[in-house]
């Protein structure tokens, strides 16, 4: 079976790599507690109070690739300011990079659209 191609756009490029929609749909989910975590961080630091330490994010795949998806919500004022690392090895290669969290959900949504 061959699986539909998730494209992921980074700062310096794009990768593209075969991954499932089940997959997809558990990753749209932890970038939504992720997004939680980032709003709590940044209403707290802005209201002056201590912040509450947030959990880190840290997705894993494995299919024909592995993927790691890890982001820290403690250290970025917003949302919109979120980076997350991102691995991707298979046996002849190793990519690690960063990525705009916005991106990866705008990429995300479009691949769910595509398989959906």
């Amino acid at each position: 079976m061959h699986l539909p191609r998730l494209t992921l756009n980074l700062v310096g490029g794009s990768v593209s790599f075969s991954f499932t929609a089940d997959a997809a749909q558990k990753l749209q989910a932890e970038i939504s507690q992720l997004m939680q975590s980032l709003k709590t961080a940044s209403q707290s630091s802005a209201s002056g109070g201590k912040p509450n330490p947030q959990k880190s994010m840290e997705f894993q795949y494995t299919g024909d690739v592995f993927l790691e998806v890890f982001c820290n919500p403690n250290i970025y004022p917003s949302p919109f300011a979120a980076k997350v690392l991102i691995t991707l090895r298979d046996e002849q290669m190793r990519l690690s990079t960063e990525a705009e969290l916005t991106r990866l959900i705008e990429d995300l949504n479009q691949y769910l659209e595509q398989v959906g």
